[in-house]
């Protein structure tokens, strides 16, 4: 498992991301304070806090270079 801090600060950007999660059979998990949910749910990113950076866990079996690279454009450093 490999975590992540994601910027999500515009709609256009959320679907954006739930887009090129699509694309990978791993689980994804956002994570931010004590809520839990599941990164491709579009409805459950919306119900987070979208102001500040949140933590993702990328469920991916071995190396997680492709997903990091596809999810290049919403990693900040933390």
């Amino acid at each position: 498992m490999k975590t992540v801090k994601i910027s999500l600060n515009s709609i256009d950007k959320v679907k954006s991301f739930v887009n090129d999660l699509t694309k990978f059979d791993t689980d994804f998990d956002l994570i931010s304070g004590r809520y839990v949910i599941d990164a491709k749910s579009i409805m459950g990113i919306f119900s987070l806090d979208l102001s500040k950076p949140i933590d993702l866990h990328i469920h991916a079996e071995g190396d997680a270079e492709d997903i990091l690279t596809i999810l290049a454009p919403y990693i900040v450093e933390s």
